[in-house]
């Protein structure tokens, strides 16, 4: 298979050298002996819209007792950053270690509720982590939001799987595929994806190892009237002072489905926190599972979001699409992250990492070697997970995409460049919050030089021919058809004021 630039994948194998690749392997898990070879088991746990912000040690009023006794022996990476301040590219960088310029997934994906969609298979002839691991023996399982393609039936290298129709929305009845048929699930979505996710460990095959993704929609809005009770009732009277309470950013001006948010914040902070306590839960059940299994000391646990979020801060409800031009503040593009590596690190990491490394970070820990892909921005930071990393990140920065927007930082400033402005600079030294914009700050100008050739060096690299995301007109609304297609940009992506398709991004 080609990819419409022409250039091929060396990865892509056929279906008959898979399977005998496959059998192969098998055959040799199933020896036994001094010959089999141990591999980790990886378990990745990926909240929806949690900013960095909502953690139990930075938040008081955010009960979650699993996660902190989880944190207090795993590593904290501080300085994580996703490749696209939305779900769908940043779920898509995470599984191909490209940049949404190279892997074609620009905004989230409507899907199904748009009536102009296809069942497609976004990442079609990319490698991505479940299927190098597949090929090597590994057992892969997903269990709740895919969103980057269609979710029908199983994405390539997983035998598993328990997925969500859309993005997200109501989590009770929740839009789901039970064997390849529309359904509606009966339990509480965020129970449900456990308990799933349970059932695989449970009924796995134990001779092989796994990777196992649990992708809750939790906390994704709704949030009023969405979630349980016994959460819910330990929030009453709780007015979640840590959460700051500004006037609406200007840019926020275009979106009205936080207008609710902004009027009273408490009902929705209740149930953004509520949503949480029951993600927490699942990750005690999950955890307690590993340890009935004793596989707690040969399992990589890593719990992380898959995009930041704003409740407030800097005026805005929302990520990277609460506002327009589509923002990059911090809190929309640093997100929590927790590892948990048997024998590795622990307390807090400040090395600069991209989400986009996750790739090649799990390739190597289960001994892989990643196809090769003149595409890929991912570097591998097992080292950082082991303890052993004894010199600097070689990564000087890191960068976030979306539409035409691109951001570059490097720890301390952080750039922001888009395909006709408006441009930013901030001094997270001087101005952590980032409230004052200094790009014509002459003083500044050669760190904007600096990182302006940063940028390009990444995307030098990261951009595929045909693929860039800037001049598309993404607005946050939505993406309709991959680029792939070759139709209009105006047929493939949802324009700008177009009526929210409520719950999906």
């Amino acid at each position: 298979m080609e990819p419409p630039d022409g250039r091929g994948h060396p990865d892509e194998y056929s279906r008959d050298r898979d399977l005998h690749l496959r059998s192969e392997v098998l055959h040799r898990w199933h020896l036994g002996g001094g010959g089999q070879v141990t591999r980790l088991n990886f378990l990745l746990i990926q909240t929806d819209d949690q900013g960095r912000w909502a953690v139990p040690w930075r938040m008081p009023e955010l009960p979650m007792p699993n996660l902190e006794r989880f944190a207090r022996d795993a590593l904290e990476l501080d300085r994580f950053y996703c490749a696209s301040p939305v779900c769908s590219p940043s779920r898509a960088s995470v599984l191909t270690g490209r940049l949404p310029s190279a892997h074609g997934v620009h905004d989230w994906l409507v899907g199904a509720r748009h009536g102009d969609s296809w069942p497609d298979d976004y990442l079609a002839g990319q490698p991505t982590t479940p299927e190098v691991l597949a090929r090597v023996g590994y057992q892969c399982a997903m269990s709740g939001k895919w969103h980057v393609g269609d979710s029908r039936r199983p994405a390539p290298g997983f035998e598993y799987w328990y997925a969500h129709r859309f993005g997200g929305g109501d989590y009770y009845g929740a839009p789901i595929w039970r064997e390849g048929e529309e359904s509606t699930e009966e339990r509480y979505f965020t129970r449900a994806v456990t308990q799933q996710a349970v059932e695989f460990l449970q009924t796995r095959d134990h001779s092989r190892p796994f990777y196992l993704q649990v992708n809750y929609t939790a906390p994704h809005h709704p949030w009023v009237d969405s979630h349980l009770p016994e959460y819910l009732d330990k929030l009453d009277g709780v007015e979640f002072d840590s959460v700051p309470r500004l006037p609406r950013h200007p840019w926020a001006e275009v979106r009205d489905e936080f207008d609710d948010a902004f009027a009273d914040p408490v009902p929705q902070l209740k149930g953004y926190v509520a949503s949480l306590m029951a993600v927490d839960e699942g990750l005690g059940h999950l955890l307690g599972e590993l340890e009935a299994q004793g596989l707690l000391e040969n399992t990589v646990v890593a719990w992380f979001s898959d995009n930041g979020f704003s409740c407030g801060h800097h005026g805005i409800w929302g990520k990277g699409n609460g506002t327009y031009p589509l923002n990059f503040f911090d809190n929309s593009v640093r997100v929590p992250c927790v590892v948990r590596m048997p024998g590795g690190a622990t307390g807090i990491s400040d090395e600069l990492l991209s989400a986009a490394s996750w790739h090649a970070t799990i390739c190597e820990l289960a001994g892989v070697k990643a196809p090769e892909d003149g595409y890929s921005v991912s570097e591998s930071f097992a080292d950082v997970l082991r303890g052993r990393r004894t010199s600097p990140n070689e990564v000087v920065a890191v960068v976030s995409e979306y539409g035409d927007g691109r951001m570059v930082t490097d720890g301390q400033f952080t750039l922001v460049l888009r395909d006709g402005g408006p441009d930013e600079l901030y001094d997270g030294a001087s101005d952590p919050g980032q409230t004052t914009n200094r790009i014509s700050d002459p003083r500044l100008a050669s760190v904007r030089e600096h990182l302006s050739r940063q940028l390009d060096d990444w995307f030098r690299k990261g951009e595929r021919p045909g693929y860039s995301g800037q001049r598309r007109g993404v607005s946050g609304y939505g993406q309709v058809h991959p680029v792939s297609r070759g139709v209009s940009p105006e047929r493939s992506y949802v324009g700008l004021g177009a009526d929210s398709l409520d719950g999906t991004a």
